[in-house]
């Protein structure tokens, strides 16, 4: 194992981003593949029931979706630094740390299911598939935990090829399997949540065997006590407990969001829901050069090189504005075709529109704040990020009140705008700790 090299040129960026790029592309056809089947079925609770379950699932996933950053910012270091036995033991701790998560979800699953479906809203007949779906596909919580972990560690590694490729393995489980499960069988909201949770076990079962035969030979074995070594998951867990709170405050920002758009009808609800795809696969395209910036960052931090280090932070950004860009373009001209692949029901397709320039807006806004949060979390810097996500919440709720009022759904959107530009602009007036407060200085 390699120490990161000098200094990374566009075509090296390239070759780690575009891969990452599209492994994050497929991630949201879960949830994509779940809306559109379920856009076609007969009635916008259907769609409804899909998006509710689908955002509760988000923010019991996501809020853990520290495993996958923490995972990748502390073994991007260790692989700078080319010290496999502390890349193999940052590994373990994290899958451990990662099935104890989910077994605590499976054991508290009908509490959290039906309190997270009733207090995020909607009618009665969407919260009864809400539940329906979400108590189905919890049941792969340790093993989609451990994706993050899988595909955050293969990234810290620069093995970003196999990333991809556990990615596109866990859509293709999930595409046959929906439609099968529903057109087939016609299992409904239970066959479309089922389909998922099964894509997500047999994910892990590929990116397990990936690790496997990838694994460094001649190493001490692991043991107890280096898993649970005092130090190193002490800051294992500082830095995910920073991130958790980080991530709950974003979902928190978004479940606020649904709720809102809830009480403004079903439709605008699912409406709401169809946009929120366009933003999802905007994060995860953007998160791309986020993730690339995440190992470049992490490897030249722990190889001490700070040259490199500037250098990887201003070429990954630049990237990611053109991406950003490329998204607004493609939303501004292609939205409406997207939204009717999306649906075939008449009142959602006319409300879709009504507040697609919201989606097209979005990457121009989203940009700065994602890839930031890729810088920090390589940096392990995750203080920040919570500091940002905060006061981006704080502003959220103080924004909303007076937008909605003002112009209602589009009010709504307003709001979210600003929480991203808040985060954004907390990140950019933070940037410079990453250099200059580190323990000795950078070579």
């Amino acid at each position: 194992m390699n120490p990161a090299p000098a200094a990374v040129g566009h075509r090296q960026l390239l070759r780690l981003a575009v891969p990452i790029v599209l492994a994050n592309l497929t991630q949201p056809l879960l949830s994509a593949v779940d809306t559109a089947v379920a856009g076609h079925l007969p009635g916008a609770a259907y769609l409804g029931g899909v998006a509710l379950g689908a955002l509760l699932l988000n923010l019991l996933f996501w809020g853990f979706s520290f495993l996958r950053m923490g995972t990748t910012g502390l073994a991007a270091q260790a692989f700078g630094a080319g010290d496999a036995e502390r890349l193999r033991d940052t590994l373990a701790r994290a899958l451990t740390l990662a099935f104890a998560i989910g077994a605590v979800l499976l054991v508290f699953r009908e509490p959290l299911v039906s309190l997270g479906v009733s207090w995020l809203g909607g009618s009665a007949q969407v919260q009864s598939l809400g539940r329906q779906y979400a108590s189905i596909r919890v049941l792969a919580a340790p093993l989609a935990l451990g994706n993050y972990v899988v595909l955050g560690y293969l990234l810290a590694c620069q093995r970003v090829r196999q990333g991809l490729a556990v990615q596109v393995f866990i859509n293709l489980v999930n595409i046959v399997a929906v439609l099968i499960f529903v057109r087939g069988f016609d299992w409904g909201v239970a066959g479309i949540a089922g389909a998922t949770a099964l894509a997500d076990v047999l994910g892990f079962a590929l990116g397990a065997w990936l690790l496997w035969l990838a694994r460094t030979p001649g190493l001490p074995p692991l043991r107890l006590a280096m898993l649970v070594e005092r130090g190193a998951l002490w800051r294992l867990l500082r830095l995910n407990l920073d991130i958790f709170l980080r991530t709950l405050f974003l979902q928190l920002a978004f479940a606020w969001f649904a709720r809102v758009g809830a009480r403004l009808g079903d439709v605008t609800l699912a409406a709401n829901a169809l946009l929120l795809n366009f933003q999802t696969f905007m994060a995860f395209g953007l998160d791309g050069f986020a993730h690339a910036a995440e190992a470049l960052v992490g490897a030249y931090v722990g190889a001490r090189q700070r040259a490199a280090l500037l250098h990887a932070i201003r070429l990954s950004l630049g990237w990611a504005l053109g991406c950003a860009v490329a998204f607004a373009l493609v939303y501004a001209v292609a939205g409406g075709a997207i939204i009717d692949a999306l649906t075939d029901q008449p009142a959602l397709r006319t409300t879709a529109r009504e507040f697609l320039p919201w989606a097209v807006l979005s990457p121009l806004v989203a940009v700065w704040c994602f890839h930031l949060d890729g810088v920090f979390i390589g940096a392990t810097r995750t203080r920040e990020l919570l500091t940002s996500s905060l006061i981006g919440l704080l502003v959220f709720g103080a924004v909303m009140p007076f937008t909605l009022d003002a112009w209602g759904n589009h009010g709504l959107w307003v709001a979210l705008m600003a929480f991203l530009a808040t985060r954004g602009i907390v990140l950019g007036v933070l940037l410079p700790r990453i250099w200059q407060r580190l323990a000795r200085p950078i070579t």
